[in-house]
């Protein structure tokens, strides 16, 4: 099986679990540049379960699309555990969505620090009801933007799936 069937895969039993539980979801990405949003709008009905999806990668989109606060970013940074949380829950009070997803970080190949090196990448998962928030650091060593990327993708659907039984 390819990588892209992969993620199409786990979109595919995303979008069912989502019709069962009759929740919809949205997505807040900065790194990624839409390409969550790409892969879920690739299947077939999604319509049914993907709400909308927000294209935040500047701190001033964050801010205004989303409602990151500006002394996150300034403290923390853009890519961050805390602007990830912020984009998540954000993207909740944005949208009619059940369910968040929110990925920022470092995908290179630039751009990196020694705090947050190329392929550092933060991870937030949200539900509306009853309120609550998971986030967490992944880093992807490849090194390769596109290839972070994909990874990216991939892994943001694998949390997905437990995470929506916790919502339901």
């Amino acid at each position: 099986m390819t990588h892209i069937s992969q993620v199409h895969t786990l979109a595919k039993q995303i979008g069912n679990k989502l019709k069962q539980y009759r929740l919809l979801l949205a997505t807040a990405e900065s790194c990624t540049g839409g390409q969550l949003a790409q892969t879920i709008t690739s299947i077939p009905g999604s319509s049914a379960w993907f709400e909308r999806g927000f294209i935040t990668y500047s701190p001033l989109s964050k801010q205004e699309l989303l409602g990151v606060q500006a002394s996150t970013l300034k403290r923390y940074g853009v890519a961050s555990q805390e602007t990830a949380e912020e984009m998540a829950k954000g993207v909740l009070k944005k949208s009619p969505a059940h369910i968040s997803i929110a990925i920022t970080g470092i995908a290179g190949p630039e751009g990196g620090t020694k705090e947050n090196p190329v392929g550092t990448l933060y991870f937030a998962w949200a539900h509306s009801k009853p309120p609550y928030c998971k986030s967490c650091l992944q880093h992807f060593d490849n090194g390769e933007r596109l290839t972070i990327r994909y990874a990216a993708v991939e892994f943001a659907l694998k949390k997905l799936i437990p995470f929506i039984s916790i919502a339901s």
